[in-house]
Formats: structure tokens, sequence, C-alpha cells
């Protein structure tokens, strides 16, 4: 059962700090170029109201290992571009054919499909670029390049990429749980891991302790997915701030499982997230309250 809002206020405060830091160095970090029609649907997608919860993850880890946060903001940024990206393109008519996102028309409704193609590739391109100039107090170029490589591995051809041609291919037909499981781990869940991934490099993280982090960021990404599998079956768009009802065709934890039954495996899957924390202990706890909150949003 979720817990009452109220349980959650000083967590949404904390969250609300590093939500500005990420508002805060995006609006630094996006870049300018000599397109304005481009920037202009960059800047309406990447500085839409958003939750910022990848780049969030990856600042909290560096909490949670005492590492200086501060110093992979501009990592957490690139994550988020990397996000935003994906999100315009899964959008397109020839992908989702959605027509809103956070609370906005869809990048392509906005701005007509080309434009939004190419605004998705900037916001790609800058990502990457971001990580590797650098900035102060940045890991070193190995770390960051193998950041960069997490990153690129999560949003390609055996994560994010992956996770969307199966999805596109499901559509009108039934699914068995291991497919459904690999569709969204791979479209939710590796951009995730690589958030959990990006503040674990910024507090040179032991191989176990990024493991942990790994499996607690895989099981908190499914948890997600589920919520907003429930939130297009029995949300509305102007609570959601993107279309609802878009998953008839598919199958989705919610037409596999029914609504208590999606509700109760995201809850066990948010237990798995806080079991892959037990090493960890005390200092851990705000990952284990974001996992818990994760599974009481309503957008």
């Amino acid at each position: 059962m979720a817990a009452p809002a109220s349980a959650f206020t000083a967590l949404e405060l904390a969250l609300e700090e590093k939500r500005l830091l990420v508002e805060d160095a995006l609006r630094r970090l996006v870049g300018a170029g000599r397109t304005p029609a481009v920037e202009a649907a960059v800047e309406s997608s990447l500085f839409a109201p958003a939750k910022r919860l990848r780049p969030i993850l990856a600042l909290m880890v560096a909490d949670v290992l005492r590492g200086d946060a501060v110093s992979v903001l501009p990592a957490a940024c690139a994550l988020e571009m990397v996000h935003t990206a994906s999100l315009i393109l899964d959008d397109l008519p020839s992908m989702d054919d959605a027509s809103s996102r956070r609370g906005r028309p869809a990048c392509h409704v906005a701005h007509g499909e080309s434009t939004a193609i190419l605004a998705a590739f900037a916001l790609l391109n800058r990502g990457f670029e971001v990580l590797a100039e650098g900035w102060p107090g940045a890991p070193g170029a190995e770390a960051r390049a193998a950041v960069a490589r997490d990153l690129a591995r999560a949003v390609g051809l055996s994560g994010m990429i992956a996770g969307q041609a199966a999805d596109l291919a499901a559509t009108d037909r039934a699914l068995d749980f291991a497919t459904l499981e690999f569709i969204h781990s791979h479209k939710t869940g590796a951009l995730f891991m690589a958030s959990a991934g990006v503040g674990a490099a910024a507090a040179r993280a032991s191989v176990a302790e990024r493991a942990a982090l790994g499996a607690y960021a895989k099981n908190l990404g499914l948890a997600f997915q589920i919520v907003d599998d429930l939130i297009d079956a029995t949300g509305s768009a102007g609570a959601a701030g993107k279309d609802v009802g878009k998953d008839v065709k598919k199958t989705t934890f919610v037409s596999f499982a029914g609504i208590e039954g999606a509700r109760q495996l995201a809850a066990e899957l948010i237990e798995t997230s806080e079991g892959a924390l037990r090493a960890f202990g005390p200092r851990a706890q705000p990952l284990r309250d974001l996992a818990r909150y994760v599974v009481s949003r309503t957008r």
C-alpha cells in the first residue's frame, strides 16, 4: 500500500532542492547554435515541467556514497538531455503517436516532425558533448569516458533501442511476462541504472557498491514503469501531464496482471530494490524513501 503523502514531506523538499539545481545547470549547459527553430524545440521540450528524477537519482547516489554531488551535476544533466531526446522520439507518429508530453503539446505537434527529430539529435549529441568536454571539478577523462560508454549502452542497441523495438513489435500481440519485463527493463530500467552509475562514478564506488546500486536502480525503474502503466490505465491526461489510454493495444503490466496485481508487483519490486541497499545501512535511507515515493506518484 502506498504511504500517505505527508510521509514524504522532507523527501519532497530535498527533491525540489535538487530539481532546482538541475534546472539551473541545464540552462547553463544546453548551449546555443544557429538554428532558431530547432533551438525553440529543444527549449520547449527540455524545459517543460519535469520531475528530473534521473539526474536527481544520480545526485542522491553521490550523496549516499559521500561523494561530491555538485561535481556530478553536469553529467546528471547530460542524462536528462538524453532522456528528453528519447521522449521526443518516443512521441513521434511513427512510434507512440502521442499528442502531449509533460503537460504541453508533444514536440512534433508544436514544432513539426522534422524539427522534433533534429531537436532530439541535438539533445543527444549535446549530452555526450558535455561528458567529453569536462567541467570544473569533473572526474578525470577516463572516468567520464566510462560514464559516456555506459550511457551509450543504456540507450543503444542493447538498451533503450532494443526495448523500444520490442515494444513497437508488441502492438496488437499478447506477450508473456518475460518479454514484457525485457521491454521495460531496457526502455526504462536501463536509464535508471545509468543514472545510478553516474552517481557511483562520482563517488568512486567499489565494484560491489556499483552492483548493488545497479540492482536498486533496475528494480526502481521497473516499478516506475508499472506505475506509469497504472496511470495510463486509471488516470486523466490533465493529472498525468501526458496522453493516457495509449497502451490499450499493448500488453502492459496492468493488462497482464490487472490493476491490483500491478500494484502488488510494483510493491514487490520496491521491496527488492530496498533489499539491494542493505549493505549501505542507514545512509541509504534517502534512496529507500525515493523508492517508496515512486510507487505513490500519480503523474
